[in-house]
């Protein structure tokens, strides 16, 4: 039998994993609504990926509870209003209204200082798993954050310098972040952005490949001169920019699949492995468990290639149990009746 670290790499490398690797993803909701159910999953079905801790030397400041009711301050300074308890809240109070408060951005250098010792320790008892860093890199979400979304598609279009400057100075500190967990003992790099809307990307393929694109490459460089393999997220319909993500070399990609259609994606198999997931809109609040199983078997026709899934699932507001297990179970079982 692998290990789930043997497992994972067989799957990035399209080399017939034993069994479809599988991770849980869970909001606060979920312990706050079903803990005894939301247990069970995690007995059963334990995490063949895990994320290590953001271990730093120096404490990062912020303000409140990012899942809590009320105001969260972040590590940038950035003001969320969150109103249900066990989710993110929205930034609605931007740091730069105006460009005249660029200098309020400070970068929170304290995300620098890695107890590396510590990191590889914990690398070290976890050796059979396929550990992730934390979240690294959003690039797109943090000048939204700083801005706030109604200006940052104007700055956008306008490409004044200062947004210029703006994006260049949070590009250089994901850089900085980037290249000190790839000094670490972990197995691959994360990075995030949400691009997609329901129907549509947010901003025109071009822009995108124009302003971002060239972004997230340095990323993936960063992670190939380390000798990580790299994850990234981004929800919505992202489809017109999958070739891309594929050409700079990004090799695993959680993304909304059902936003865009699995058939549609069927053209990717081998190319790129597809980090989940199941669709927590619908699927998982609506449907039936039968149902749910036939969903997961219908992404495996289409989408496995000797490899190239990982059942990952998010267990969020909405979302019936009953279904999330079988989402698992289904994917621990789906190679051997096949």
């Amino acid at each position: 039998m692998e290990s789930s670290k043997q497992r994972v790499v067989k799957t990035l490398e399209f080399d017939h994993p034993d069994r479809i690797p599988t991770q849980l993803w869970q909001l606060p909701w979920a312990e706050l609504h079903y803990s005894e159910q939301l247990k069970t999953i995690r007995t059963e079905f334990p995490d063949d990926l895990i994320f290590v801790p953001d271990i730093t030397v120096k404490r990062v400041k912020t303000v409140g509870n990012e899942y809590e009711i009320g105001e969260y301050i972040d590590e940038w300074g950035c003001v969320f209003e969150n109103r249900q308890q066990g989710i993110i809240g929205e930034v609605k109070k931007p740091l730069l209204n105006t460009w005249d408060d660029l200098e309020r951005v400070r970068p929170p250098a304290e995300f620098l200082s890695l107890k590396v010792e510590e990191i590889n320790n914990f690398c070290r008892e976890n050796r059979d798993k396929f550990i992730l860093s934390p979240c690294c890199a959003r690039p797109f979400e943090r000048i939204q954050f700083l801005r706030g979304s109604e200006n940052i598609y104007i700055d956008l279009y306008e490409r004044r310098n200062n947004f210029d400057k703006l994006l260049k100075e949070i590009h250089e500190f994901n850089c900085q972040r980037l290249q000190a967990w790839s000094s670490t003992d972990v197995d691959a790099l994360f990075i995030m952005d949400d691009w997609g809307a329901q129907n549509s990307l947010l901003i025109s393929p071009d822009l995108w490949r124009e302003i971002f694109k060239p972004l997230y490459l340095e990323y993936v460089e960063i992670a190939r001169n380390g000798n990580k393999y790299i994850f990234m997220h981004s929800d919505g319909y992202i489809l017109d920019i999958f070739p891309d993500l594929i050409e700079i070399g990004i090799n695993a990609l959680n993304s909304q699949i059902f936003a865009m259609g699995i058939e549609r994606l069927n053209a990717y198999k081998e190319k790129i492995t597809f980090w989940g997931e199941i669709d927590r809109q619908n699927i998982l609040p609506n449907y039936k468990k039968e149902e749910v199983v036939n969903i997961v078997k219908e992404i495996f026709n289409m989408l496995y290639g000797n490899g190239g899934i990982i059942g990952q699932c998010e267990f969020g507001p909405g979302a019936k149990p009953e279904n999330v297990y079988a989402v698992f179970e289904t994917w621990r079982t789906i190679l051997k009746s096949n």
